[in-house]
């Protein structure tokens, strides 16, 4: 089972967002499960990095090969049939169908007749949902990260909530990490027993 955990920065995705509880969803979910916690920040090239450090939005064409570096390595682990955690903001729909299918979502998204791909019944969605005010604040009290609280309003601008058809799963970032790890847990072992994932799981092997 494949894990990511989404939201815009400052929700509580990662080492890095979160305010006054040190272990945050990601590391937390990590040691809890003993999965891998793969985290998007350390994947970003330097290019991006830089310009986030001065304050500029990204641009899908700067996320794309960043998202398909994250694609890669949510394949090698289904590929090899490992569980893992993965933090990216996974901000639009398209972003989030690059994660899970790569290229093939960009051909699919193009031409006249723009095509959704399917989710996949191994990779779980994880929305860490908040509103701006609380997030703000949580930015502006954080140190030691590239991005500037200033660009928070850019990210809900161009935030798509998940829908029910993506295998989604909407975390309340008000409550308490060892909550929403919780319900995370019921809900993976829920979707872990499925008919649908144990026969990918096979065809996976």
């Amino acid at each position: 089972m494949i894990c990511i955990i989404m939201g815009v920065s400052g929700s509580g995705k990662s080492v890095y967002s979160q305010l006054i509880i040190l272990s945050t969803l990601g590391a937390f979910l990590s040691e809890k499960l003993g999965w891998p916690l793969h985290d998007g920040d350390s994947y970003h090239p330097q290019e991006n990095i830089e310009k986030m450090s001065r304050g500029e939005a990204l641009t899908d064409q700067d996320r794309l090969p960043w998202l398909l570096k994250l694609h890669e390595v949510i394949q090698r682990a289904r590929t090899s049939g490992s569980d893992a955690l993965v933090v990216c903001s996974a901000l639009k729909r398209l972003y989030r169908q690059i994660l899970l299918h790569g290229s093939k979502a960009l051909t699919a998204s193009s031409g006249p007749d723009p095509e959704i791909l399917p989710p996949l019944p191994d990779v779980l969605c994880l929305f860490l949902h908040g509103d701006y005010d609380l997030i703000h604040q949580r930015m502006l009290a954080r140190r030691g990260h590239y991005m500037k609280a200033d660009l928070l309003r850019s990210q809900f601008d161009a935030l798509e909530p998940p829908l029910e058809d993506e295998n989604v799963l909407v975390l309340d970032v008000r409550r308490s990490i060892a909550d929403m790890a919780t319900e995370v847990e019921q809900r993976i072992i829920s979707r872990t027993l499925s008919p649908a994932v144990t026969e990918l799981q096979q065809q996976l092997k």
